[in-house]
């Protein structure tokens, strides 16, 4: 098998799916398959991760990819603060052992950008920033092509920009634009506004429908975001940056106010220059950039 018609057998670890498949070196999702993140965590989540990459065809595959939420460390280990006792976890020694393959392991924020970059809205940009608007907040960055890391990978933790000056208490454990944009804090001001128990799909229909509170709510959010990517533009000077994850479903209640204020705060040039898009591959973002990485080191 040469490396033109090779496959890798890709996972994206979530703190409550997890999402397989075997991706082709030209980046065709052959098969897929997902199953439950098993809540106690631990080792309980180890099997059902390899359950599911080895009921996916095996043919072929030369590479195991496995993205995590939370820090990949060079020697395989994993630091998952969503997923109990993942505090050090040697997944990829444990999976190098099961499938005698070789392994890479990853934080998801560098799987999501290297997807869109290559077969997504990022497609051949060299300078892009990914930022996953979820649960938390965290951003994949490649610069010029590469990477980019930082000292112990913890580059891209977006959701700890600081986009007010009043330090609040919630800060100290998720972090100052988490705490304003992230799923939750939209929810939790919806339940505060609204009255209403509603995850951010939920305050997106009743703000497309009319409700002005629900839309100050979302433009509220998108304030604080746009603080936060006038930063990321005027550090990095990207050529885009992608919006990704479930928040991201609020489309242009959220990103509208989000550009108006990035413009506002940015470097000029900067601002002028760069594209704010929604992510075009969904939930394949982290599979395809799992691939990708994997083929880059291991099959080229």
């Amino acid at each position: 098998m040469t490396a033109k018609t090779g496959f890798a057998l890709v996972a994206d670890l979530g703190g409550t799916k997890i999402a397989a498949a075997r991706v082709s070196s030209s980046g065709e999702i052959t098969h897929s398959l997902q199953a439950p993140t098993p809540a106690e965590g631990g080792e309980s989540v180890i099997q059902v991760l390899l359950q599911v990459l080895d009921d996916l065809p095996r043919t072929g595959v030369q590479a195991i990819g496995v993205d995590v939420p939370g820090l990949a460390y060079p020697h395989g280990k994993v630091w998952a603060p969503n997923l109990p006792g993942w505090k050090e976890m040697p997944l990829g020694a444990k999976l190098k052992k099961y499938f005698k393959l070789p392994v890479l392991v990853e934080s998801d924020r560098n799987a999501f950008v290297t997807g869109e970059v290559w077969k997504g809205a990022a497609k051949g940009c060299q300078d892009v920033v990914y930022l996953a608007l979820g649960t938390g907040i965290g951003a994949g960055i490649i610069s010029g092509g590469r990477l980019l890391r930082g000292y112990r990978e913890l580059a891209g933790c977006a959701g700890w920009l600081a986009v007010q000056d009043s330090f609040l208490p919630e800060y100290e454990a998720i972090g100052c634009l988490e705490a304003h944009a992230a799923g939750p804090a939209i929810a939790r001001r919806a339940r505060k506004i609204l009255k209403q128990s509603m995850n951010v799909s939920e305050v997106a229909r009743v703000a497309r429908e009319g409700n002005l509170e629900a839309q100050k709510i979302l433009r509220d959010a998108g304030h604080y975001l746009g603080l936060a990517l006038a930063n990321l533009v005027s550090l990095l000077n990207p050529e885009m940056i992608v919006i990704g994850g479930g928040v991201a479903e609020a489309g242009e209640l959220l990103l509208a106010p989000a550009r108006e204020t990035m413009k506002r705060w940015a470097q000029p040039l900067a601002a002028r220059q760069v594209k704010i898009v929604r992510s075009k591959l969904g939930n394949q973002a982290p599979l395809l950039g799992m691939a990708r990485l994997a083929f880059t080191k291991y099959i080229g």
